[in-house]
């Protein structure tokens, strides 16, 4: 991750090949915001597209609601931390504001001092903060984003955008998704809600399993430049779904009168949750299937296959509005979900208490630790499961021993979700500094006045 670096979209490359003219992008001269010109957004928005009437959930370390450009679109949320409160008060220990920063790419709404807008000016954002590395409270009662996720659902959310991620160790984590994570997300794509999050910042490490982008039914999010490259840092998966602008991104930091410019699949993601509310507010009657089947189907360098590097292709909210998309378009995101989410509502398919290690759960139920393993073949190939029985042969004692383990293997921080908050930190007041995850942060804030 780099100072100036930030979540880009492969747009520029996107345009069915017809150059657009320039559209005088908002944002600062030296960072504008690019893909309102690959898109032509302000065209967007004239056609009715601002995503009005769609709620963003967003899971990360809180929103400064007092901010300027973000007053009003910033509802009252929740706060899973220490001190409690409605989400609105951003626990990032750094200016930067990794929680304000992601909500000012969705929504905010352009002053003449650093001309950033959001994506989606008409949605809402619902802030949910969870403790997390680099906040000021990152233990607080451990991992709350499975209870986070559910909330959202609860309160109204038609999408869950969470810029953040927890590295999975197949030698310690017997499945790559926490079963209470999945649960969640089960749950709330069932209640008709969208689920993005981050695919990582490791693609010069390794690119290590990450969750919760891993989790089935979510739509993992990778970055790429203002070419239609994806970045370097951007983590490689068998699982990606998209790819979307995560280069050269300015945002507003959480002190009002900061702004900074960066890079990360944490941009990419907050980037994509608002194409999704774009989306979403021209076609209010859709359900969260067919939008993400339109976004999927209107990709650029679209294939269909998941490129560990692109996924199925780079977003463009252009064509996912203007184009013309079948009502029953396919949906490779949801299916391999579509057996749980069925199960779950059948009346008959409420959990029963934990069943002995090696018991098979009822016909026609799941129990928790049942979800079908990404580190298999069968959800890389997004194949879902024909015979949910075959699934209970996962022992259930080997929940509460995995859990344990998933907070041990964090070392010193145990309790802690190793989050993008930490690995996507995108900028720095000058001079610019290598934070914890050796990511250099840029201020675009102007010098004070001089006194007198």
């Amino acid at each position: 991750m780099r100072a100036r670096g930030s979540v880009a979209c492969v747009l520029a490359a996107l345009v069915v090949g017809i150059a657009q003219p320039a559209l005088a992008a908002p944002g600062p001269p030296a960072d504008p915001e690019w893909w309102f010109d690959t898109w032509n957004v302000p065209s967007l928005w004239d056609g009715g597209a601002r995503g009005q009437g769609v709620t963003i959930a967003e899971i990360d370390t809180g929103v400064n609601a007092h901010v300027p450009e973000l007053v009003g679109r910033i509802a009252r949320g929740t706060d899973f931390g220490a001190a409690g409160g409605d989400g609105r008060t951003d626990h990032d220990v750094k200016p930067f504001g990794h929680g304000t920063a992601m909500a000012s790419i969705m929504v905010a709404r352009p002053t003449s001092r650093f001309n950033i807008a959001g994506l989606a000016p008409d949605a809402k954002v619902l802030p949910i903060a969870v403790p997390l590395r680099g906040t000021n409270d990152p233990r607080a009662g451990g991992d709350h984003l499975a209870d986070a996720i559910r909330w959202a659902t609860d309160h109204g959310a038609k999408i869950i955008s969470m810029s953040l991620g927890g590295s999975r160790d197949p030698s310690h984590d017997k499945v790559p998704c926490p079963d209470d994570e999945q649960a969640a997300i089960t749950y709330a794509i069932g209640k008709g809600a969208i689920v993005v999050a981050s695919a990582g910042n490791a693609g010069q490490k390794g690119s290590p399993v990450e969750e919760p982008g891993v989790c089935l039914g979510v739509i993992s999010v990778g970055a790429v430049n203002s070419k239609g490259v994806v970045a370097a840092f951007s983590s490689r998966h068998k699982y990606l779904t998209v790819t979307a602008p995560g280069v050269n991104i300015p945002s507003l930091g959480r002190i009002p009168g900061h702004a900074f410019s960066g890079e990360g699949t944490s941009q990419a993601t907050a980037v994509t949750s608002a194409a999704l509310a774009l989306v979403w507010s021209k076609f209010p009657k859709l359900t969260g299937r067919q939008i993400v089947a339109r976004l999927l189907a209107t990709l650029d360098r679209r294939t269909a296959k998941r490129d560990p590097a692109y996924g199925f292709g780079v977003i463009n909210a252009g064509r996912a509005v203007r184009s013309a998309v079948p009502a029953d378009a396919a949906n490779p995101v949801f299916a391999p979900l579509d057996p749980f989410v069925a199960a779950a509502k059948r009346p008959s398919t409420h959990l029963p208490p934990p069943a002995a290690a090696g018991a098979k759960a009822p016909p026609g139920q799941f129990t928790v630790g049942q979800m079908p393993s990404a580190w298999s073949s069968r959800v890389w190939s997004g194949i879902a499961m024909a015979v949910l029985g075959a699934l209970a042969l996962v022992m259930l004692a080997i929940v509460g021993i995995r859990r344990s383990r998933r907070f041990a293997a964090l070392g010193p921080d145990a309790g802690r979700r190793p989050s993008q908050v930490r690995r996507d930190r995108d900028a720095v007041p000058i001079p610019t500094y290598r934070d914890e995850a050796g990511l250099i942060w840029h201020d675009l804030s102007p010098p004070p006045d001089p006194p007198g």
